[in-house]
């Protein structure tokens, strides 16, 4: 069984920075999976922020492009979400995900509030 746990969210003035983390473990659970950072606004649907797979394979929502970056530490078993130049819009509870088989598995999400 895999759980996703994230952290590193909270308050933080338009301009500013974050850095998520979402630690994972579970005895089956390669950290080099594929992994992903969604986020969800209240009264939005849930849209995916970064994905990672492999070594290289890197995407981007065009609304974050250019401020934030997805990386993971394999030895913590980290993903990570280097949030800069933050905007109100960005407000919304962040959640990292993985797919293991054919399911989903969601950590519990991080509230992210910009203030302008």
């Amino acid at each position: 069984q895999v759980h996703l746990v994230e952290s590193g969210g909270g308050l933080a003035q338009s301009g500013g920075s974050l850095r998520l983390s979402c630690a994972a473990s579970g005895t089956h659970f390669a950290i080099s999976s594929p992994m992903a950072w969604y986020r969800q606004a209240p009264g939005k649907q849930r849209e995916l922020v970064a994905s990672i797979a492999g070594g290289a394979n890197i995407n981007y929502a065009d609304s974050v492009k250019g401020r934030f970056t997805i990386s993971r530490d394999y030895v913590k078993r980290t993903l990570y979400l280097q949030m800069n130049s933050l905007k109100a819009e960005d407000t919304a509870v962040y959640y990292c995900s993985t797919r293991v088989g054919s399911s989903v598995v969601w950590g519990q999400g991080t509230q992210v509030t910009v203030s302008s």
